[in-house]
């Protein structure tokens, strides 16, 4: 893990996305938080250890899932399948699938395997499963505000973290779509997760804060950044932010913040790879681009 010193800073972007607003000065205290996602090799040692059984392996609760048919309710995860050609990019559901038997083991179902990926950031967590994860390591999941202090790697303001350009010098700095997204990808590493380290590190001596995974962390989702002192507001609405709040219309599952972008990130459809951006997922979603590191108090 690197400590980073407490300290001040501009939190959010009026930039880009409604929820990156408005920005205001956050302090964080010290903390300390891991240089690098957790990886396939890290988590296996964790589930051999304890047993531990993640969300996309269990039994679905029909409770949960209304108007799903019990037949589909089968243990499974989200998969990244790349687009033929161009698609309707308002559509998620062209370049996303519901995979049974997709799970951290078997990221894209079945037939796939970890076993030439152990350096790279486990994927198909939910965030009971990070959570979990950094419980027995005897460490937490890092806030919405530690994480972005981080990535920022002590660059203030800027719209990455690494400064004003997405690519200076024409070079990636992080592991993100490049070309056209979602079916031509021409990045270092394709249309999948890089091993851990494989970019620059940031100003703290971090790796992978932006891109290669988004990251879950302990913040519940509201529409908006909600400035200390504040209640949270949704759709224009003051309320209190509880975990009911942060659920989709007609859901009970409550959302998280995850932070960080991804290698699903691209200027024409997921200007996301930068310290400000953020995004709400269900607590109990697992997908192939969704991981998560450790932080623990100074």
């Amino acid at each position: 893990m690197v400590r980073i010193d407490g300290g001040t800073f501009r939190m959010g972007s009026d930039e880009f996305y409604p929820d990156e607003r408005p920005v205001h000065e956050r302090t964080v205290a010290a903390f300390r938080i891991d240089r690098h996602a957790v990886t396939n090799e890290d988590y296996a040692r964790f589930v051999d250890t304890t047993g531990y059984v993640t969300v996309a392996e269990r039994p679905m609760d029909p409770a949960d899932y209304p108007g799903v048919a019990p037949e589909d309710l089968v243990p499974g995860a989200m998969v990244f399948t790349p687009a033929p050609g161009p698609v309707d990019l308002r559509d998620w559901r062209q370049w996303w699938r519901w995979e049974p038997g997709a799970q951290w083991r078997h990221p894209e179902g079945p037939g796939s395997t970890i076993d030439d990926r152990m350096r790279h950031p486990v994927v198909q967590v939910a965030y009971e499963d990070a959570a979990a994860y950094a419980e027995w390591a005897g460490k937490r999941l890092p806030t919405e505000a530690e994480h972005e202090y981080a990535a920022r790697g002590g660059v203030d303001g800027a719209r990455f973290a690494w400064g004003e350009d997405a690519y200076p010098g024409g070079e990636p700095q992080a592991n993100s779509w490049i070309g056209r997204f979602p079916y031509d990808n021409r990045g270092r590493f394709g249309a999948g997760t890089a091993p851990v380290g494989s970019y620059p590190a940031n100003g703290y001596g971090l790796y992978d804060l932006i891109g290669n995974v988004w990251e879950w962390t302990s913040d519940f989702y509201a529409p908006r950044h909600v400035v200390p002192g504040e209640e949270a507001v949704d759709a224009g609405r003051r309320v209190n932010l509880l975990s009911s709040a942060s659920a989709e219309p007609g859901s009970r599952i409550p959302r998280r913040v995850l932070k960080g972008g991804s290698y699903l990130c691209s200027p024409d459809y997921c200007f996301r790879f930068r310290p400000a951006a953020r995004s709400p997922q269900a607590d109990d979603t697992a997908t192939t681009h969704i991981g998560f590191r450790c932080a623990a108090d100074a």
